[in-house]
């Protein structure tokens, strides 16, 4: 742990600014992993069971069904069994708008935690090249006995920052490409069920009418 309090200290003033946009990202993450969780589900399982049920005419079951999950997918889909009686566009436009809801809540802050991870790739350079700077002048300034120790120390500090601002770019990087990887799921998911829903009801209807 020694190393690692030496290499914040050496890296100078940009490291804490560093370290404050990780943090924050950080915290990002965890909020948008604890959000996708609760709005993802198995969609494949859970729409079986919701077919058996629309399909043996047991709509107010399925919708019960739907109400046990706060998921997105339970969530759209009930609003649709909800117009069941209805036409087709009236079903659309009840799980359009759960959609228009639910969707914007998936992809919440993963583009702030994009930017985030490029800020910790632009702050790490600035560093550097602050570091590179205050090296240069300390060198023109010391004694000739002290400039290769200066010029060292400068040059470390400002490799620190590069080191720093890359590690927590990375670090959020490899996380906004998993988080966007999953609310892409679930907003295919979303896509592809609201669709079978609509045919699901389509059989229904003309199960009823023969």
């Amino acid at each position: 742990m020694e190393w690692i309090q030496n290499f914040f200290v050496q890296g100078g003033p940009f490291m804490y600014i560093i370290l404050a946009i990780f943090l924050i990202g950080v915290a990002f993450v965890l909020e948008r992993l604890i959000r996708l969780k609760s709005l993802d589900i198995n969609s494949s399982s859970f729409m079986n069971e919701i077919q058996k049920l629309v399909l043996s005419n047991n709509i107010k079951e399925a919708i019960q069904y739907c109400s046990g999950s706060k998921a997105a997918l339970p969530q759209i889909i009930k609003s649709g069994l909800k117009r069941s009686s209805q036409g087709t566009d009236q079903i659309q436009n009840a799980i359009d708008a759960t959609a228009l809801d639910m969707i914007p809540r998936a992809e919440k802050n993963l583009s702030l935690l994009g930017l985030l991870a490029n800020v910790s790739t632009l702050l790490g350079l600035l560093g550097t090249i602050f570091g590179l700077i205050a090296a240069f002048e300390a060198v023109g300034a010391a004694d000739p006995a002290d400039k290769a120790r200066v010029l060292s120390e400068g040059i470390s500090q400002a490799m620190n920052t590069t080191a720093a601002g890359l590690i927590s770019a990375i670090t959020l990087m490899v996380f906004h490409n998993l988080l966007s990887s999953r609310a892409g799921r679930v907003i295919s998911n979303i896509d592809q069920y609201s669709v079978k829903l609509l045919d699901i009801l389509g059989t229904m209807k003309v199960v009823e009418r023969d």
